[in-house]
């Protein structure tokens, strides 16, 4: 399975297979870049991927370097500590490896390379987009999770910890130049961690497909990220060697990614307030949020949340659509229960007398104004508290 290689466009240019990452500095050479900056964390610094990485690059005879300090939840300090790292370096491109926040960096550190703002001037609430003009250094992202779709996305969520919140760089300009979806690269991907990216796919697939914005391209894109994603996050969770889970949870978070171009909706807003504050990884947050938010946006949703019902073998054809869309949430709760993701944001460090706090900094994130329906903080709030 997945031995034959695929290359497709979307636009990133997307190799997916087994033993993908070995055509990496293909890559570098057909975007450019003959010295680049690989960007990690320390625990992917460690493992096998960063091995794979680096046996590839070393291979070709490609120098680089690499910058290693990047935080589960990355910081402006994470990116202007690449920055220097990159041009003391004098690179010309990027190797982005690891989960969302190495992604994220990644793509962060070549825009910082060529503005002297602070990233609070560059991000999307700011007007930002319109000064993200490029072209920048090329940015190859190899995932080594399967949820964030960071390596096919357009913007990089960066925590400010001077203004407590997340900031979003948002441009076209910042989509990767090449994806690398290897599926090898993801088996050493514990079980806990495989669970909570998974729900990342998850959740980008259903916000995107329930926000209300007309886009039936992104829209069939989400139903079928969410198929994948009832169908394989289970086996990838118990068996991280099953090679076929793995590459189509990767394909399912990729797909997440490009559905939210449409945008995304509550949970991530409560999620985003979540991971700034506590520190709770964003998949685990959105997991933890989505079933109420999904009680809340009943009957605006009942469309998507019947199909989704049926994904996980409800007869709503028996029932009706408005009563099936009912059981999406139930069906949701049990999913996380199957999973091993503990739900209740009690269990995991939350005090509830915080939640009115985070409330507001969960309202002002811009992704709730384009969840399906309405939120007031008022009603974020009662989200974290069923939530809690």
């Amino acid at each position: 399975m997945f031995e034959q290689l695929s290359i497709f466009s979307f636009p990133t240019r997307i190799l997916f297979g087994c033993g993908a990452v070995r055509r990496l500095s293909d890559c570098l050479r057909e975007t450019g870049a003959a010295r680049p900056l690989i960007v990690t964390d320390p625990g992917v610094r460690q493992a096998a991927p960063f091995a794979s990485v680096a046996g590839a690059l070393e291979a070709a005879g490609i120098r680089y370097e690499v910058f290693a300090d990047v935080h589960g939840n990355p910081t402006e300090e994470d990116v202007l500590a690449g920055v220097e790292r990159y041009r003391a370096a004098s690179c010309d491109g990027v190797v982005g490896l690891g989960g969302g926040s190495a992604l994220d960096v990644a793509k962060a550190v070549v825009v910082k390379a060529r503005h002297a703002e602070p990233l609070e001037e560059l991000e999307a609430q700011a007007g930002g987009w319109e000064r993200l003009t490029g072209p920048y250094d090329p940015v190859i992202a190899i995932p080594t999770t399967a949820g964030t779709g960071s390596e096919v996305g357009r913007s990089a969520v960066i925590t400010s910890r001077r203004l407590g919140r997340k900031l979003i760089i948002f441009s076209p300009e910042l989509m990767p130049k090449r994806a690398i979806l290897d599926p090898e690269l993801t088996v050493s991907l514990p079980p806990a961690l495989t669970a909570a990216t998974g729900m990342d796919a998850f959740t980008h697939c259903l916000e995107s497909w329930t926000c209300p914005f007309f886009h039936p391209l992104c829209d069939a894109i989400a139903i079928h990220g969410l198929e994948l994603v009832v169908r394989y996050l289970e086996r990838a969770v118990r068996n991280g060697s099953d090679i076929e889970a793995r590459g189509y949870m990767q394909i399912a978070a990729t797909m997440g990614a490009i559905a939210f171009q449409k945008d995304l909706g509550a949970a991530h807003s409560l999620s985003h307030a979540l991971s700034t504050e506590f520190g709770l990884n964003h998949g685990l947050a959105n997991a933890l949020c989505l079933p109420a938010v999904m009680r809340f946006n009943l009957p605006e949703a009942a469309p998507q949340y019947a199909r989704v019902a049926a994904m996980f073998g409800v007869p709503v054809h028996q029932m009706g659509e408005r009563e099936g869309a009912r059981h999406a949430a139930v069906e949701v709760e049990r999913f996380l229960d199957r999973l091993g993701i503990v739900r209740g944001l009690r269990h995991h460090g939350v005090p509830r007398e915080s939640l009115p706090a985070l409330a507001h900094k969960a309202f002002e994130d811009p992704c709730h104004r384009t969840n399906i329906k309405a939120c007031t903080e008022s009603d974020l709030l009662r989200l974290y508290e069923e939530s809690w």
